[in-house]
């Protein structure tokens, strides 16, 4: 649709072609317009296109009368805590029929009240847990508590378990009767004394649990200089170092079958894992190496000797080495949590200084 001052331009360029000696049609053919719309422009004169200014108004619409009997309905003391869904099936079992579900959405829309209608907090929206790298031991740190069964239906035992997610070795835990915050705040306590951890050193990454948003965690963590991290919740992707921990511990083939007896024999049991987790385990993602070789520091020349065995190997037996070169034993330099889609190089480095800046 042409507005009217477009219109006017228009004829006064085909007028002035016109007087130069054009002709109109053809004047017209080349602006895309027909002889018969700018004969129909000069009669209208100024006057905007009817197309723009008719209001269509449907034969069957909603009277005001109906809209204000809907918008009652909704707010009333009956349906007020109800959404449309709710409220036209329980009109029609009273045997009334006032509209449609969406008629009734249209109408709640127009009038603002198209949002959450209940008492209970409405749903939030959450974003990722920011990205954080570790480049060496007593960096970041990722806990959390899983159930170990008793042998009375519905009362377990909690294995709070601690592990630094660039060596992967657990460097703290203890088996408790109950969940509290009390109890996660001495194992910290306990890592950081063992560990000689600086004020501002480790980051500490959770889930959302109480025992891990607790007072006296959250105090205790303040008074160590340990930063608190938190996955959404109901996310356990956002902690998966964790989670992988735990099926490890629970499908090994001594895990029992049943329950544990008591809590003296969760603890043994736990004991005898974390021995053989930290000290035995080749841990795949860390290049087959323990987790307490990689926390000391030891990966590196175990790592060069595996390399210098394979040489030697094709160097003996060319023949059968004839892929290129030999496996890559090279450690892992730097480990992520929660990273973003596509983690380049020069986003792995500015990771690692924020990460070394909010350690101090």
């Amino acid at each position: 649709m042409t507005s009217p001052a477009a219109r006017v331009e228009i004829a006064a360029m085909i007028a002035h072609s016109v007087a130069s000696g054009a002709r109109r049609l053809r004047a017209c053919e080349i602006v895309g317009l027909s002889l018969r719309t700018l004969q129909r422009w000069k009669l209208a004169g100024v006057a905007p296109d009817g197309r723009t200014t008719r209001v269509q108004q449907p034969a069957h619409a909603l009277t005001a009368a109906e809209r204000e009997r809907i918008l009652a309905i909704a707010n009333s003391v009956e349906f007020g805590q109800m959404p449309p869904s709710q409220i036209v099936p329980r009109l029609a079992d009273q045997g009334t029929y006032v509209a449609s579900e969406s008629t009734f959405y249209r109408v709640m829309r127009d009038a603002n009240l198209v949002k959450h209608r209940q008492a209970a907090r409405p749903a939030q929206e959450r974003s990722k847990p920011r990205a954080i790298c570790a480049t060496a031991p007593n960096q970041l740190y990722s806990w959390d508590i899983t159930y170990l069964p008793s042998g009375v239906k519905g009362i377990y035992f909690y294995l709070y378990m601690f592990i630094d997610i660039y060596s992967r070795k657990v460097v703290g835990w203890q088996v408790y009767g109950d969940e509290h915050s009390n109890f996660a705040a001495e194992v910290m306590r306990d890592i950081c004394a063992r560990e000689k951890i600086q004020p501002g050193q480790v980051i500490l990454h959770s889930d959302n649990g109480s025992p891990m948003k607790g007072a006296t965690m959250l105090a205790t963590l303040q008074a160590l200089g340990v930063m608190p991290s938190f996955s959404r919740p109901a996310v356990s992707n956002d902690n998966p170092y964790s989670e992988s921990l735990f099926k490890t511990l629970k499908y090994r083939p001594d895990y029992p079958g049943k329950a544990f007896t008591n809590i003296a024999h969760a603890r043994s049991w736990v004991t005898r894992f974390v021995r053989w987790y930290n000290n035995e385990h080749r841990h795949s993602t860390i290049n087959f190496v323990t987790p307490t070789q990689r926390h000391a520091g030891l990966h590196q020349a175990l790592l060069q000797a595996r390399t210098a065995v394979y040489n030697a190997a094709r160097e003996a037996n060319p023949l059968r080495w004839t892929g290129g070169p030999v496996r890559n034993w090279t450690p892992a330099r730097e480990v992520h949590l929660n990273p973003d889609l596509a983690i380049s190089e020069p986003k792995a480095k500015a990771c690692n200084g924020r990460k070394f800046r909010m350690a101090g």
